[in-house]
């Protein structure tokens, strides 16, 4: 609307000069010459006129223009004062003078607001001109790591702390890496990450300092008690029905029949040896356990499975008579026989029965079956229950390490077990129906 006005009072000037010649000419064609004395001073008055209009306009303009120039938005240009025909002009100029104001003025929220929130996080900023190194900004946090109140360029940073300042120089835009930062006598452990950024043809890099030596050391100790957590569910399973079978063992005892001589030494050495092999198998898991980490061979050999079934009877009957939950086991094929490394697959097995005692444990006709067969070249062993079960967003993470939907489970036996099987180029799988029972395969 101002600029229309603008070119209306243009458009009429031109229009009035363009009638004013037209007549000149004509009075000049007729050989009328007093009257072309009259027009020929309007002519020169109206060239004047816009002469005069085009300067003061262009004066208007370039006070305008240098108000730009210098950022002094604040310039008002006086309306009511000016000529008519600059009054619009000037509105003009005043509605963009407010409206590079309010941007000026959001700007330097943003900014200063920006600027806060740099100051109030704990990770350390650094930003530096790429080809001079000249430092652009330093936030507060980033001063405290490094303990420096000021740096001119990112090369000084070489002379106080070297292998820092040849990590920063040498961190590419989009890339993180694990840095040391050098105190007085301690040294910190930082996250370095870097971007680049272009602006009036000069290129900054902004590096951002995560301080991870707590991560780091949350970490550790988290790892630690998980692995102790690990070994302590391991060794737990393997001892307590070591230890029922001491008691049983005990109670036997103490309750000797001076006639059954015979039969109470064969259950002592029955249940000596089995003490003694469980044992010994519990120290190797715990070797093996240990180099787990590395690429670890099982000690292959070949096991018949009624052996391994008889082992388990002997080891977990105590504690399975104890809570008077049936034990049945299914050998279709006697000489079944699977090469596995004994105490490892023990363990496993071992792991599966107790958690099925545990599912059994609200059934009034608790029942665990433990079999095995044969089909399509695989040997497959099966622990069923009756109690229970799992639902199936159960079922799918049972594996993963540490989930566990028992009030104070670790949530590492099954998923240790599945280590085991893999170690054996072997797989295990689960089937469960809630409040049914549950089945897992290991799969040979």
């Amino acid at each position: 609307m101002i600029f229309k006005s603008y070119r209306a009072n243009i458009l009429w000037r031109v229009l009035f000069l363009f009638l004013t010649l037209s007549l000149a000419s004509f009075f000049l064609t007729k050989g009328m010459y007093v009257y072309e004395i009259i027009v020929f001073p309007i002519i020169l008055l109206q060239l004047y006129d816009l002469f005069r209009f085009h300067k003061k306009t262009q004066d208007e303009v370039d006070q305008f223009v240098e108000a730009i120039h210098y950022k002094d938005f604040s310039r008002n240009f006086n309306v009511s004062n000016a000529p008519v025909e600059l009054q619009s002009l000037r509105k003009g100029f005043n509605e963009i003078n407010s409206t590079f104001k309010l941007i000026s003025r959001e700007k330097e929220t943003q900014y200063l607001y920006l600027q806060k929130i740099l100051e109030l996080v704990d990770t350390g900023i650094l930003s530096y001109e790429t080809e001079t190194g000249e430092i652009v900004w330093m936030n507060e946090s980033l001063k405290k790591l490094l303990i420096f109140p000021y740096l001119r360029t990112i090369h000084s940073l070489a002379k106080r702390d070297r292998e820092l300042y040849e990590h920063i120089v040498l961190l590419k835009p989009g890339e993180s890496i694990i840095a040391t930062v050098h105190q007085e006598n301690v040294s910190l452990k930082v996250l370095l990450s870097a971007t680049s950024f272009q602006t009036d043809d000069k290129k900054y890099n902004l590096i951002a300092f995560q301080n991870i030596n707590v991560a780091i050391d949350e970490t550790e100790s988290k790892a630690w008690q998980k692995l102790l957590s690990v070994m302590t569910h391991e060794i737990m399973n393997s001892v307590a029905p070591i230890s029922s079978l001491a008691d049983t063992l005990k109670s036997r005892l103490q309750h000797i029949d001076k006639n059954d001589t015979a039969s109470l030494t064969e259950d002592l050495e029955i249940g000596i040896d089995t003490i003694k092999r469980r044992s010994d198998g519990l120290l190797r898991f715990a070797q093996v356990y240990r180099h787990l980490n590395k690429v670890t061979e099982p000690n292959l050999k070949t096991v018949n499975v009624s052996d391994l079934f008889e082992n388990m009877h002997r080891l977990m009957q105590p504690t399975l008579d104890q809570k008077h939950i049936e034990l049945e086991m299914i050998l279709k094929e006697p000489n079944l026989a699977i090469d596995v490394d004994i105490n490892l697959i023990e363990q496993v097995l071992i792991n599966l029965i107790v958690n099925a005692i545990d599912a059994v444990k609200e059934k009034n006709d608790p029942k665990i079956v433990l079999s095995a067969s044969r089909t399509n070249q695989k040997t497959i062993i099966k622990i069923a229950d009756n109690g229970s079960g799992m639902p199936k967003e159960v079922m799918d993470k049972i594996f993963i390490p540490f989930f566990s939907t028992k009030k104070n489970g670790s949530g590492i036996g099954l998923s240790l077990c599945k280590q085991i099987m893999m170690l054996h180029k072997a797989n295990i799988q689960v089937q469960s129906i809630p409040n049914e029972g549950t089945v897992f395969y290991l799969q040979f």
